[in-house]
């Protein structure tokens, strides 16, 4: 029997417990989208958890059509995984911020995704359409920001933070 399986098995029976699940129903990323739509926030998180050592964030994104947008944003500490719901865009990732400055940490950002810094534009990066269905996987420290939106665009975003910062929801 493999090690794994026997080290499952002995947990299992010595009673360890686990963390639960936690859902999101389809109707609240239905409603959270639709009030986003209205109220003109951007980033709306829907739950972040903590998943036994680290916080792990949900929210739901919509941005509107935007072009010739020149910036770059970098989360220090948290990784994100995007998952496109609609629209399309131009996603640029990677390289090197230029005129990096450090960006507020308000009581929001800290919310929604934590300390990081803001730049003027970034070179050497990788420059991608996204559309529905695509995933995305920025970790902690790459820059990266949507260039264009060319038809408003609505993402999920799992947040991953080791350093525990993101506020528990």
């Amino acid at each position: 029997m493999p090690i794994l399986l026997v080290a499952m098995l002995l947990l299992t029976q010595a009673g360890s417990t686990s963390i639960p699940a936690v859902d999101l129903a389809a109707a609240t990323i239905t409603g959270a989208i639709e009030e986003m739509k209205v109220s003109g926030v951007t980033d709306t998180p829907l739950r972040t958890v903590d998943a036994g050592g680290h916080h792990v964030g949900v929210a739901i994104v919509h941005r509107g059509i935007s072009s010739g947008v020149v910036a770059g944003t970098i989360h220090s500490e948290v990784t994100e995984v995007y998952t496109i719901v609609e629209g399309a865009g131009t996603l640029v990732t990677g390289g090197r911020l230029l005129d990096p400055q450090l960006r507020e940490l308000t009581a929001r950002r800290r919310a929604v995704s934590g300390p990081g810094w803001t730049g003027r534009g970034m070179e050497g990066a990788v420059t991608r359409q996204v559309r529905p269905g695509d995933i995305i996987i920025i970790p902690a420290g790459t820059p990266h920001y949507f260039a264009e939106v060319s038809e408003p665009i609505t993402y999920s975003v799992v947040r991953i933070d080791p350093g525990q910062g993101l506020t528990l929801k």
